[in-house]
């Protein structure tokens, strides 16, 4: 059964796909069937740029586990950063 467990978000950053380098605009997070792990339900995470049509795009198929485990080490390398005073935020466009 589908669980229709869906979000979209605007992102900003760059992923190497099968056509090379492609900017990131979008992510899609979804808890539903994976197409290639053997689970029923996976965390798929797609990041894309429709712009550029299907084939820009970077697929991620995890575990429960694995995506909690990757969600806190984002968060606690993220913090390190920004308690070391590393973490830069991009100016706005047309700056």
């Amino acid at each position: 059964m589908c669980t229709m467990i869906a979000r979209q978000i605007p992102v900003e950053g760059s992923a190497r796909g099968a056509p090379g380098w492609l900017g990131i605009k979008q992510a899609n997070v979804s808890y539903d069937h994976p197409f290639h792990l053997p689970f029923e339900h996976t965390l798929n995470l797609d990041f894309v740029d429709e712009a550029l049509g299907p084939g820009a795009r970077v697929a991620v198929e995890l575990t429960g586990e694995s995506a909690r485990r990757l969600a806190e080490t984002i968060l606690s390398v993220l913090a390190q950063a920004e308690a070391g005073g590393y973490l830069e935020e991009p100016a706005p466009a047309g700056r």
